[in-house]
């Protein structure tokens, strides 16, 4: 076989090969398809009219005219922005301390028990079952301001007077938050317990022979298995904390006097309760959310990259 046969040879498995290698990469395309498709419509679509509406006067849902940083201005100069920029930061900040580490130490001790782990892992999944609107309205009713409530009943069989739960501007956003800390706390706290489970069991044996106690093992060998998933949760818990709205909305309505109110439910407001002529503030609102959040985004990029460069 002369060269020049060798070298039509090569190119027809070549061309062979590029052939092959287009129709899977085809029928990936095809099956990928309909996920682009959703992703589109509800998600890619919306978010890039909503950043280009944001520039503009909009009459209802239809722009009416470029406006330029006019929605932006009407919105950080409303005397309402900085005080529900700070509850939206409460909000956040206590969704940490009651719902960021609980979990992951619940988690741990999971691990660590020999009797009754089932039974305690689904009696913690319980209320995750819960339809979201029954267990806010449970809620309410433990909160419930006069004597009729669940936890003004158990003050005043002590003796003690009723408390306006969440009539009172100290107490409604750690009130709020205790209740999303029950409703998601056994999803987290799963989710750690599946890492912890990941866990090279050699580790924990190894821990065990050199005398390393349950704190010991946790904080040596847990620890470190754990510490990019908490990374990851406190940036996601952080995204989703920061859009909340449902709560204030269903269980307050904003109040008392707006100390409840956060980023999320304003522009809820903007949106839907102003009769279409804050659609362009909504806009403008989101896109600052939006950029908040990306800040969040890379400073989680840039803090699992120094976590993994230091392993």
């Amino acid at each position: 076989m002369n060269s020049s046969e060798i070298n039509i040879n090569t190119e027809a498995r070549k061309k062979m090969k590029r052939k092959s290698q287009f129709r899977n990469d085809l029928d990936a395309w095809i099956l990928f398809l309909p996920s682009l498709v959703v992703l589109y419509l509800l998600i890619w679509r919306p978010t890039v009219l909503g950043a280009v509406w944001s520039f503009f006067k909009m009459n209802a849902y239809t722009p009416a005219g470029f406006c330029g940083l006019d929605n932006f201005r009407k919105v950080i100069t409303h005397t309402q922005f900085l005080p529900t920029l700070w509850n939206t930061v409460q909000y956040v900040l206590w969704s940490l301390i009651l719902g960021y580490l609980p979990p992951v130490l619940i988690a741990v001790l999971v691990n660590e028990m020999v009797h009754f782990k089932s039974g305690f892992r689904i009696t913690i999944y319980l209320p995750a079952i819960v339809p979201g609107i029954a267990a806010m309205l449970m809620w309410y009713y433990i909160y419930y301001p006069d004597q009729t409530g669940l936890l003004n009943i158990v003050l005043n069989k002590m003796g003690m007077e009723s408390f306006g739960w969440l009539n009172n501007p100290t107490f409604v956003i750690p009130g709020i938050m205790i209740y999303s800390t029950w409703k998601g706390f056994a999803g987290t706290m799963l989710l750690y317990y599946a890492a912890v489970q990941g866990t090279s069991v050699e580790l924990y044996e190894a821990a065990l022979i050199d005398g390393a106690g349950t704190w010991k093992r946790a904080w040596h060998v847990t620890r470190p298995a754990l510490e990019g998933i908490l990374l990851l949760n406190l940036v996601n818990q952080i995204i989703g904390v920061f859009q909340i709205m449902e709560q204030p909305l269903a269980m307050t309505g904003g109040g008392p006097n707006g100390a409840s109110i956060s980023l999320g439910y304003q522009l809820y407001q903007y949106g839907f309760n102003s009769g279409g002529k804050g659609t362009g503030q909504a806009m403008a609102l989101s896109l600052i959310m939006f950029v908040i959040l990306i800040v969040f985004t890379i400073f989680y990029f840039w803090l699992n990259k120094r976590v993994e460069d230091r392993y």
